[in-house]
């Protein structure tokens, strides 16, 4: 017998421990040597456990920096390089395949269908072509029109283990001490609280099957949440995309995300009442020409403030959902808007006062200016975060992320919450097709 294809695994700590769960895991003639970590903090530097990689791994799997690629192909003969995270310009993802080629390894990305799991139930996923497309409302939206159906959903979270694995192979929210159960990090409880509040049961963690599996005991329909603009897991009946027009050309230029768009049953051209009529075209055009069979909704995602009259004449610090920003490369988000429509006197710039990692962040991201993305991935950055909004100057503090952030750190300011629901302009468009397939 010849000797086992040596494989690593490029990722950042969710797509990567998927694809080896349901496809590299039981190729016996491939033996995976590494896992490559990016894009997410300390995520690096860990082991994925023997608890998950099964006999042939007694030992677990390494996770190494993605700097080290090219060594880590030479020391250990490494033949073949996969891909398997999200949100990348094109040019990048050829750049990481040059340095696979270079350094002697044959470089491959997976097929969306090779790891979707099948289940039992009619699914509907909502995935996006970039971080900050509008995903989150959307979902919110689906999950009410299901309810009204008289539908129990479980939604499947795309995964963000960011602590101990072997704690967070199989995670299920039913409330919000659930996520303190869970240690949960910012960026986790951004994307589960809404559910948890609007009543949803939330799954997530590190083995889909065994979650899909768990779900499928509590609901009619499966949801899934998609993370980034990354694909789904599960095998959808519903195929929902969410495209932005104030990124223009993004849907057909970023990997995974034109995926989605390709394959996509029904597209959501979202934040139209904000985006120009020649970018919306744009977007619009590139849908009719590589996937013209899909439902288009045409939707906005209003804002809204609790106190808006508080705003007028304010010095306003705007903090704003982190990976939307960062790897999302957003220049504003729904805090931004509040702010200007509402009569904000001055947005102050964060950076002269941000403190910790978040001057590495300002650093790493230099499209950042007036805004304060709110970095979360463990408790030094919460803390970093809190010393930010405590340092900087403002009368107040306009919080865009999807949860109450005062909740969490000490905001000595007075802070309001903006809130955003998907608006479609024909709203009869999303229940008849969730209706054709539940």
């Amino acid at each position: 017998m010849t000797d086992p294809t040596k494989l690593i695994i490029m990722g950042a700590a969710g797509r990567d421990f998927h694809d080896f769960n349901v496809y590299w895991k039981q190729r016996e003639d491939i033996r995976v040597v590494a896992f490559t970590a990016t894009q997410i903090p300390d995520i690096d530097g860990r082991v994925y456990p023997a608890a998950l990689t099964g006999p042939r791994y007694p030992e677990g799997i390494p996770i190494h920096d993605e700097k080290q690629l090219e060594a880590l192909i030479r020391d250990h003969h490494v033949r073949l390089v996969t891909l398997a995270y999200s949100d990348l310009p094109y040019p990048f993802v050829m750049s990481q395949a040059s340095r696979a080629n270079a350094a002697g390894a044959d470089f491959e990305l997976l097929s969306p269908h090779a790891t979707m799991i099948k289940s039992t139930k009619p699914v509907i996923a909502v995935c996006a072509v970039r971080t900050g497309c509008g995903k989150s409302q959307t979902t919110r939206r689906v999950s009410e029109i299901l309810k009204g159906m008289g539908k129990r959903i479980a939604v499947l979270r795309h995964p963000m283990p960011y602590g101990d694995l072997t704690k967070q192979i199989c995670q299920r929210f039913a409330t919000l001490e659930d996520m303190d159960r869970h240690e949960c990090t910012i960026e986790e409880r951004e994307e589960y609280e809404p559910h948890i509040q609007a009543g949803n049961l939330l799954f997530a963690g590190v083995d889909y099957e065994r979650i899909l599996r768990e779900a499928e005991k509590e609901a009619d329909v499966i949801l899934w949440d998609g993370g980034n603009n990354d694909t789904p897991f599960i095998k959808p009946n519903l195929y929902i995309c969410v495209t932005d027009p104030h990124r223009p050309g993004h849907e057909i230029s970023y990997y995974p995300g034109e995926h989605n768009l390709r394959m996509a049953d029904l597209v959501v051209v979202n934040k139209m009442g904000t985006a120009s009529p020649e970018n919306i075209e744009t977007v619009l055009g590139n849908i009719r020409r590589i996937n013209p069979n899909a439902v288009v909704v045409k939707a906005d995602s209003p804002v809204t403030v609790d106190e808006p009259d508080a705003v007028r004449g304010k010095r306003v610090l705007v903090v704003e959902d982190g990976p939307t920003l960062t790897h999302g490369e957003m220049k504003y988000g729904a805090g931004h808007v509040a702010a200007r429509k509402l009569g904000a006197a001055e947005i102050v710039d964060p950076r002269p006062h941000a403190a910790g990692s978040l001057v590495d962040t300002f650093k790493k991201y230099n499209h950042l200016t007036d805004i304060l993305p709110a970095m979360g991935y463990g408790k030094k950055q919460m803390a970093d975060l809190e010393a930010s909004i405590r340092q900087t100057p403002c009368d107040l503090v306009l919080v865009g992320t999807p949860i109450d952030l005062a909740a969490l750190i000490k905001i000595p300011q007075k802070s309001l919450r903006v809130r955003y629901e998907l608006a479609e302009h024909d709203p009869k468009l999303l229940p008849e097709a969730i209706r054709r397939v539940v």
